[in-house]
């Protein structure tokens, strides 16, 4: 990706006022080899993974969150979680919350467990929160599993939020 296209994907990200720099229809005008079947080209996160491209992780995942990711991005996502080289972790969880697939219960697991060197300053753990809260959403036992684990963890942060998951997965069956 060079810089130009870099800034493209840049302009679809969207200001606190609700508008982008530019719409989706004129980036797919300028840059159409960017998206594949309506979602994100995996090619572009391949790169970005096999290059260890920071910022063109950041900007394929721009263009994932504006025009959405697919089932075959989570292979991906999986190991851009436990990838050291970028700061892009609470997106990669985020970009699989979406997806809601339980194929991707074990990365999101371990990004329960792992605090990034660059985020160890955040007391609030917001990477191991958006982990469990996305674990809570999925379907399946492998889910049920990773959040009994963590529910058993010496960490007391990751219990309580492991056990308000199962506590609202309990109740949301109930109903």
């Amino acid at each position: 990706m060079n810089e130009e296209q870099r800034k493209l994907c840049r302009g679809l990200i969207m200001s606190p006022r609700g508008s982008r720099e530019i719409s989706k229809e004129t980036f797919l005008q300028r840059f159409p080899s960017a998206v594949d079947d309506g979602g994100l080209a995996l090619k572009w996160l391949d790169e970005a993974y096999r290059a260890r491209h920071a910022k063109d992780l950041d900007c394929s995942l721009i263009v994932g969150f504006v025009f959405g990711f697919t089932p075959e991005h989570v292979v991906i996502l999986c190991r851009l979680v436990d990838a050291d080289w970028h700061h892009s972790h609470e997106d990669v969880v985020s970009a699989l919350d979406e997806l809601r697939t339980p194929a991707a219960a074990e990365a999101l697991f371990r990004a329960t467990r792992w605090v990034p060197k660059y985020l160890e300053f955040d007391d609030s753990r917001a990477l191991a929160s958006k982990a469990i809260w996305a674990l809570g959403k999925l379907a399946g036992g492998e889910a049920e599993s990773k959040l009994a684990i963590l529910a058993a963890s010496d960490d007391e942060f990751l219990r309580n939020a492991a056990l308000k998951q199962i506590e609202r997965r309990r109740r949301s069956v109930v109903r």
